[in-house]
């Protein structure tokens, strides 16, 4: 069983050497990268990895790029920020020897958000397929939130996968005005409308399911901060989406 990482990225270097550096068990690490102007591609190339410049297709279509360049039929995908625990390539190495009963696994993520590992939120154990026979399988999403989607078999793996965040708020700031963005247009090409009680009652609703059905509450200040920006998100979306149509 042979396996190809791939990465795509886009002024990633802060994070990249980290997630270049869990990959030992794979076996090439392909970086698909879309106009970085700061140093990615020198890390990624300077790391081993092979390095194709590409432009941008959207999330689900540049991870699909990558997988179709790499060289063997088993991909590990991972984002830039984010990095296999040591549980984890322990179970990958044990299927390179053993072989695979399945045609995808499912992994869990861990994030660590300003700092702290959280546990609950609603946001572990977040199960995404990452490893994958690409003959059976490809993402999909035309916007936000991209998956695999398996014809296969998927079992599951325990080791985590870990995800490192947003290490200030104004980060998180950032990186949440793009993704509203990106939800708003895709409500408007549903043909969504959106209505004065989506803008009122969503967002409150958002903070009460993360802070305390999905016990937010056990994650600290950071799990205040994680339910509030989540509201922030949901009003957001729907206030750009509202003046989009």
């Amino acid at each position: 069983m042979t396996i190809s990482a791939t990465i795509i990225t886009f002024n990633e270097e802060r994070n990249l050497p980290r997630a270049i550096e869990s990959l030992r068990c794979c076996d090439e690490i392909v970086v698909v990268d879309s106009g970085s102007t700061d140093r990615t591609v020198e890390i990624a190339e300077r790391y081993g990895a092979r390095v194709l410049e590409a432009n941008w297709r959207g999330y689900a279509g540049q991870k699909n790029y990558a997988a179709d360049q790499a060289r063997h039929d088993w991909v590990l995908s991972l984002d830039a920020d984010e990095a296999l625990s040591e549980d984890l390539e322990g179970e990958i190495w044990a299927l390179k020897k053993n072989g695979s009963a399945y045609d995808a696994y499912t992994v869990p993520r861990l994030a660590q958000y300003l700092g702290k590992w959280i546990l609950h939120s609603g946001w572990y154990p977040d199960r995404k397929v990452r490893l994958f026979d690409r003959r059976k399988a490809r993402w999909v999403g035309d916007y936000v939130h991209e998956s695999v989607i398996s014809d296969g078999r998927v079992g599951e793996l325990q080791g985590n996968l870990l995800h490192y965040t947003c290490q200030s708020l104004s980060e998180h700031m950032r990186t949440m005005n793009g993704y509203t963005t990106l939800a708003a247009e895709e409500l408007v090409a549903h043909g969504q409308k959106v209505t004065y009680g989506d803008l009122l009652l969503n967002p409150p609703w958002t903070f009460f399911r993360t802070y305390v059905l999905k016990r937010g509450f056990q994650d600290g200040v950071e799990g205040l901060a994680i339910a509030y920006m989540a509201s922030l998100y949901t009003f957001l979306k729907y206030a750009k989406a509202r003046f989009m149509s």
